[in-house]
């Protein structure tokens, strides 16, 4: 954060995030290091989030992860007045997230009319777990429900396991993406209307969006394609083989590259077998191909054989761990580790930023708040005066004031 960074693609957006846990605030973060600025309404508890993960010194990386470049009000919404101010941030906003489930939001007294009557600017985003139709609609949901009820979990796992989740929680960060999509386009589709609209997105829809070429086998066959652990389903070679040191991710995805692949480990000749000459066989004959390749790679150590296959244009990689992956120097060089200094926290570091601009690049303007750190800011920004500000403190309506 040194210096002043260039205005990013939202610069002037204001956003008022309701949200908290983790698709909610990823959709908020990602807009919030885009430029926008994010007012993060917290309870006066704060968001769960502060309290889960490994805590140093009572501070959650976790929290730090998902909530930089964000102010913090608290504020008591279950009270009529606390809701007051709610709609007093509103008359500025530009965008309100909310990750409730259907409903919570109407009791809040910012029900579909009610928001498009006095702030028909507004973008709405709705971020939960089935969709605000149908019959779970009313369901709760976190990441390992929707890995489950999506089909993810029942594509992933070793043949003769059982399903696995992914161990990120995926569903949570693709509807958080897809939530910050939907956001700019409806920007963008307000520049023209002028109107806000409201937009939603659900965890188990976003995964199954992500099933790709699955589903698409699925509509085709009218069969559930069978789990193959790390190697490809519909092609062969493809996945995670064994060199003297340590495994490497080799990814050729089609006869160009299978060939280049045999050259490079001088193994060209198996095309001339029947049971590898084309890629339905080698499918059907995975495990006897992927034998044949570990026992010619496992003469030479991982670095070898990336350099050689890198040489012969055949995508590879090492599988590596997190310790490797946060100090690889490509991942460096691609700013994909942050660290800043947050106050009496002392630096922390964090992922970087995957999108690139030239013109208008995301930044790290400012580190996760502390609860509430600035409610008397932003009270005053619109238009509260300090004895009104020190009654709702007083009253228990609005916190950080401390």
């Amino acid at each position: 954060m040194n210096g002043l960074p260039a205005p990013g693609a939202l610069d002037g957006i204001r956003v008022v995030d309701l949200t908290r846990i983790l698709a909610g605030p990823f959709c908020t973060q990602l807009l919030g290091d885009l430029g926008a600025e994010v007012i993060k309404v917290e309870g006066l508890d704060g968001d769960p989030v502060r309290g889960q993960g490994t805590l140093k010194d009572e501070f959650s990386g976790y929290f730090a992860q998902f909530n930089r470049n964000k102010r913090s009000i608290a504020l008591n919404t279950r009270e009529p007045r606390g809701r007051d101010v709610l709609h007093r941030l509103l008359v500025r906003a530009d965008v309100l997230v909310e990750n409730f489930r259907p409903g919570v939001l109407a009791k809040l007294g910012l029900d579909d009319e009610t928001l498009a009557r006095r702030y028909p600017q507004l973008v709405v985003c709705s971020i939960n777990g089935f969709g605000s139709t149908g019959p779970y609609s009313d369901r709760p949901a976190f990441d390992f429900i929707a890995q489950a009820m999506s089909g993810f979990m029942a594509v992933n796992g070793p043949p003769d396991g059982e399903p696995m989740r992914a161990a990120p929680p995926i569903s949570d960060l693709v509807a958080g993406l897809y939530g910050a999509l939907g956001v700019c386009a409806a920007l963008q589709a307000r520049t023209r209307s002028g109107r806000g609209q409201r937009v939603e997105t659900a965890m188990t829809n976003g995964l199954i969006s992500l099933l790709g070429y699955l589903s698409a086998e699925y509509f085709t066959t009218g069969r559930a394609p069978e789990r193959t652990g790390n190697h490809h389903p519909i092609v062969s070679p493809y996945g995670p083989f064994r060199a003297a040191d340590g495994e490497i991710a080799i990814a050729p995805s089609n006869d160009t590259f299978v060939r280049r692949l045999l050259e490079a480990l001088e193994l060209g000749h198996i095309l001339k077998d029947p049971r590898f000459a084309d890629n339905a066989a080698r499918v059907k004959n995975r495990v006897e191909l992927t034998g044949i390749l570990n026992l010619r790679l496992g003469e030479a150590d991982a670095d070898t054989w990336i350099r050689r296959l890198n040489a012969a244009g055949v995508p590879c990689g090492r599988v590596q761990g997190l310790d490797e992956v946060f100090n690889d120097p490509q991942v460096l060089a691609q700013e994909m580790v942050l660290t800043a200094e947050h106050g009496e926290h002392g630096p922390i570091r964090m992922t970087g930023f995957p999108l690139k601009f030239s013109a208008t690049p995301a930044a790290l303007h400012r580190t996760c708040p502390e609860l509430g750190e600035d409610t008397g800011a932003l009270l005053r920004e619109h238009g509260f005066d300090d004895a009104v500000i020190d009654a709702l403190h007083r009253d228990g309506i609005v916190g950080g004031l401390d």
